[in-house]
Order: structure tokens, then sequence, then C-alpha cells
């Protein structure tokens, strides 16, 4: 079974304003910080539907640390299946924090995008957080046929030879349609 990276870019907390007494406030910072990106899955925001649908976590649950409701180095940014599966879940030691722990070393994935869980905590999150549901490895599927799409189109960009660039252009439109036929199956259009 081949495994592939979990995440290309590890997310960081940089937000050095004033405690904001509402951590709702918080919420385009958290996008910036986590590229976009579930802390969790690592799946882009806008196959959840952007920002406007994309939940604040907070990592240790305000119901069992609220006075760490507001402080922004226990947000992150989550998708909402992912933060509702967690809730107010709090297992020491079993929670790994997206910025301070690096998630390639604990998840991978296979070669259909899911989600594979390589150390104990890992486990307990996947189990948890239901990082085994099906929509995250389509979400990494069509996420990472949208960027081999962006990439050839570039290098298509960029060839002389018109054999070349012809058969190139083919390949595009060809993997294009399926990408569309996909998502058309999807319904996500």
């Amino acid at each position: 079974m081949s495994k592939f990276k979990f995440r290309e870019i590890a997310p960081q907390r940089t937000y050095k304003g004033p405690e904001l007494t509402n951590y709702k406030k918080y919420k385009a910072d958290l996008q910036k910080d986590f590229h976009k990106r579930c802390c969790y899955t690592d799946c882009p925001d806008k196959w959840f539907g952007g920002k406007t649908n994309m939940d604040i976590e907070h990592f240790k649950p305000k119901s069992k640390y609220p006075k760490l409701t507001t402080k922004y180095a226990n947000l992150a940014y989550s998708n909402p299946f992912a933060n509702r599966a967690k809730a107010a879940d709090w297992q020491e030691d079993m929670y790994l924090d997206p910025c301070d722990v690096d998630y390639n070393t604990h998840f991978s994935r296979d070669e259909q995008g899911n989600i594979v869980p390589l150390t104990q905590q890992a486990k307990y999150m996947y189990k948890r957080l239901k990082l085994y549901l099906e929509r995250y490895g389509i979400i990494w599927m069509l996420d990472t046929m949208q960027q081999k799409l962006r990439i050839l189109s570039a290098h298509i960009d960029k060839i002389s030879d018109p054999t070349k660039k012809q058969k190139c252009m083919l390949l595009h439109y060809e993997l294009s349609k399926h990408f569309q036929a996909y998502l058309d199956y999807l319904d996500l259009d």
C-alpha cells in the first residue's frame, strides 16, 4: 500500500495582537494561519463552502477549560464534521495539537487519499474525530487532481514545440473532462 504525505504545509499560529473577548473574531486569522485547511484533515475549506462554514475549534474544550476560550494558542480552524465529532472530548496526551506536532509523523494517506493513522494518538483521533470518513479521501483526490491540472496548464504555456504542446493540451483537456465528470458525479458544481 503506497503512502502519501498527510500535509505539505504545517499550520502556525501567528496572531500577535491583543486577546479578543469574542473568539469568533479570530476566524480570518485562523483561516490564514491554517492555510485555508482543516487542522485535523488538511482538507481545503472550499470543499466545505469556505470560511463561513468552517468552525473555530477549541483544542482543549472550552467546557473543560473556560479560561482558554479566547486564547488564540488554543484555537484551530476545523471542518464542522471533525469539530462536532470531537465535541468536548479531552483525553490528555491523546490529541495532537496541529501547530505543535508534525502530523506527517502521525498520519499519512493511502492511494485513494484516505487518512491512515500511524501512532496510538493518531489512532485515537482517527476513531474519535471520524477521520475514516470517505469524504476526506474524496476531497484529497479532488484537490490533488486540481493541483495537477494547474501544474500541467502552467507547463503547457512554456512549451514551444507545437507537437508537444498539442499533446499536453489534449492531456489537459482529457483530465479536465474527467475532473468535471467526477464533480458532476458528486453534484458539487
